[in-house]
């Protein structure tokens, strides 16, 4: 009989915090996933078919306007979890879900995940506080995109993706980075410019790295940081 694994075993936060008896509950139906750039994980209007636990890269959250024109409502990494219409007891939603950076993760089947959601009360609380948690970063994005600058934005959105990878290389093209502020491509490529003049980040073919974070916070303001907050109040 293979030794099921422990919370230690995985590096997704959510599920590093969960009791063994609830790990388990999730982890009997589990299949490890590698997670390519631009996966698809949620289709607008569609059932959704597969809850994922990321544990490496990150998954963007996407909503269209009637144009087509995509900006990014919210971000996945190795802190959360996708599927928050399941968690909420419906079965999609108009956003698309897909990779955005590249990593792998655990994924479930929407039944079991549900099962497993009805047979333990402790669980729906930390899907429920992670839910509230996610809630508040895309109303802070909303925000962010109303009044801050495409700097200010994009300061924001890289402390984002940096606490949710390894190290400090971010692999992202500008035309990407202007789906994600929702902004046109020339306008990100002068913010990236700008913080690599102040020598916040350094950038080279795709790839940001970040060489000063304590920059891009003054940069980013009260743009970022109480989504952050949140997180830590509620799950600690």
């Amino acid at each position: 009989m293979a030794r099921a694994k422990t919370s230690g075993e995985f590096r997704n936060r959510l599920l590093a915090k969960l009791a063994p008896a609830d790990l388990a509950l999730l982890a009997e139906n589990f299949t490890s996933m590698t997670l390519e750039r631009r996966h698809p994980l949620e289709y607008p209007n569609k059932k959704v078919e597969h809850v994922y636990f990321m544990e490496r890269g990150i998954a963007s959250v996407v909503a269209a306007g009637d144009s087509g024109r995509q900006i990014e409502v919210g971000l996945i990494g190795c802190e959360g979890v996708t599927g928050l219409p399941v968690i909420l007891g419906d079965d999609r939603s108009p956003h698309s879900t897909y990779i955005q950076i590249a990593g792998g993760g655990q994924k479930i089947p929407v039944q079991d995940f549900r099962n497993a959601m009805e047979r333990s009360a402790s669980l729906r609380a930390i899907l429920m506080h992670y839910t509230q948690a996610f809630m508040i970063q895309t109303s802070h994005t909303a925000v962010a995109n109303a009044r801050g600058s495409v700097e200010e934005r994009l300061a924001r959105w890289i402390l984002m993706a940096h606490d949710r990878v390894e190290g400090d290389d971010i692999a992202l093209t500008h035309e990407f980075l202007a789906i994600m502020l929702g902004t046109r491509r020339p306008g990100v490529t002068e913010g990236v410019q700008a913080l690599s003049a102040k020598g916040f980040i350094r950038t080279d073919r795709g790839l940001i790295t970040v060489i000063d974070r304590g920059g891009l916070l003054k940069r980013a303001g009260k743009l970022y940081g109480v989504p952050e907050a949140e997180y830590d109040r509620l799950l600690g």
